[in-house]
Formats: structure tokens, sequence, C-alpha cells
């Protein structure tokens, strides 16, 4: 038995480092972008298109990743779109974790007409189906990283909102809440100062999650041109222009996938691992 929760607790401690680690180095080197980036990544030069990476024959030194269709150097443009994606994921996931985890702390725990309504209000905005309602939501906004964001937050609100609820529920029905009650602290008090420290690693599981979700949605989203100006790096960009190129410069798209994948599936694993960490049985 002993064995077996040491073995849960190795797995949680890896799937907080090594995704720690992925997410932490290329937040660094996105926010040192502008020194640390060999190129522009505006910068086009049409006799280096097409340029392969540094190992193959035909590279053209300092192009370490190769070049677009448009001489743009690929690790470059990377990096820039990882300042990109780290925008989106840090606001729109807060925002939408302080939306969500306030009206869901609320409902969950002071009940009646608060509950009824933010229940309703959850149910009407799970009936529309998320990638389609972003899509409209761009639309009528306009492109831009505002919108981005402002469509990742109306969307995924529901998200922290039932959960919390749920959560909340279960640590209302506690000794502990009517223990504070009785010795006379306020409803609002007690929601704040008792409810909300037992589900806040509830909460930092799910914006570990949501970032990972809003870095994914703001690929999606620049793949089909609806994010920032084409010509700015995103990875989304990148992945809708390589397609076009495959079979001849592969590089171009295979990079950034490999770089969307990893961060989305670091993030997913970071949350995993907090979940398993806060986990009281494993403690």
């Amino acid at each position: 038995m002993l064995d077996g929760r040491s073995a849960v607790k190795r797995r949680a401690g890896l799937r907080l480092w090594l995704p720690g680690l992925w997410l932490g180095g290329l937040f660094l080197a996105a926010m040192a972008a502008p020194l640390i980036a060999p190129h522009d990544p505006l910068a086009q030069d049409l006799f280096l298109g097409r340029m392969p990476p540094f190992w193959m024959a035909g590279a053209e030194p300092g192009y370490y990743l190769g070049t677009d269709s448009l001489g743009r150097c690929v690790l470059s443009r990377i990096l820039h779109g990882a300042r990109v994606a780290f925008l989106v994921a840090l606001v729109a996931g807060s925002l939408t974790c302080l939306i969500g985890a306030t009206l869901g702390l609320a409902a969950g725990f002071l009940r009646g007409w608060v509950d009824l309504v933010v229940s309703r209000l959850i149910d009407i905005w799970m009936a529309f189906p998320p990638v389609l309602f972003s899509i409209l939501l761009i639309a009528v906004l306009g492109p831009g990283l505002v919108s981005i964001i402002l469509a990742i937050v109306v969307i995924d609100w529901t998200r922290f909102a039932r959960v919390v609820r749920a959560e909340a529920m279960a640590q209302g029905a506690m000794d502990y809440v009517a223990s504070a009650e009785v010795a006379g602290r306020s409803r609002l008090s007690t929601m704040v100062v008792e409810i909300l420290p037992n589900v806040l690693p509830t909460i930092v599981v799910l914006l570990t999650l949501e970032m990972g979700i809003a870095v994914i949605v703001e690929a999606i989203l620049s793949f089909v041109n609806l994010s920032v100006s084409t010509d700015d790096p995103t990875w989304g960009g990148m992945i809708a222009e390589g397609r076009t190129s495959i079979h001849q410069a592969w590089w171009v798209i295979v990079f950034p996938l490999i770089t969307l994948f990893l961060t989305v599936l670091s993030f997913s694993q970071l949350g995993e691992g907090l979940k398993d960490r806060f986990d009281p049985v494993l403690r």
C-alpha cells in the first residue's frame, strides 16, 4: 500500500517538474524573445525562402530551424508566437477563473436565488456549441487579442462555475462551517475565510487546465485568420501557412505543431500533477 502511494507521489512529482520546466523555459524564452531571437520575425527575404534547418544540407547559417516561404526565420517566429500564446493563456485564464469561481462559490455556498440564477445561466451558456460561439463572437467583435480573450472568458466561465459550485456545496456541509456560523461569523466572512481556502486547490487545478485550453483556442482562431494580424507570428498562423508547403518545407509546420503540442500537454499534465499533489489521501 505504501509502495503504491509512493509510486503515485513520484508520478505526481514528474507531472509537476517536467511540465514546469518546459513551461518555465518557454515562458522565459518568450519574454526574452526580442533579445534572443536570431532574426526579426517579420523580416522577409525571398532569396532565403524555405531554407532547411541547420542539420540539413543547404541550410543557411543563423536560421537554426529553417525559414518559411517568405524567408522568415521559423525559430524567431515561434519565440514571438509564444508571447501571444502566454498572454492569452494568462489573461484569459485569470479572468475566466475570477468570474467563474466567484459565481460558483457564491452559488454553491449561499444557495437560494443566487444558486438558481447562476445555475440557469450555466445551462443557457452550455446550450451553445463553444467553437461556433467563439467564432460568432470574434466575427462580431472583430479579430484581435482582446476579442479572443473576451471570447474565451465568455465561453469558459461555466467550466469554473460548475466545478466550484459543487465543491462549495460539499464544503458547506462540513462541521467547520457550522462551527464558524455558531461562533457568529457572517455568511460572507464564512465563504471567504473558511470555504475559499478549501476550494482553492480545485481552482488552481482548473486554472492550469484553462490556460492550456486558451492556448489551443488561440491557435485554432489564428489558424482561420481570426486572431491577430496575419503578419504577426502566431503558432496557429504558422501551422496554417505550413500546411500549404508541407511537402517542400515540412519544418514550417512541424516545429510550431511540436511546440503547441508540448505546451498544451504540459499545461494538462501540470494540472493533473497539482490535482495529485492536493489529494488529501496522498499527503
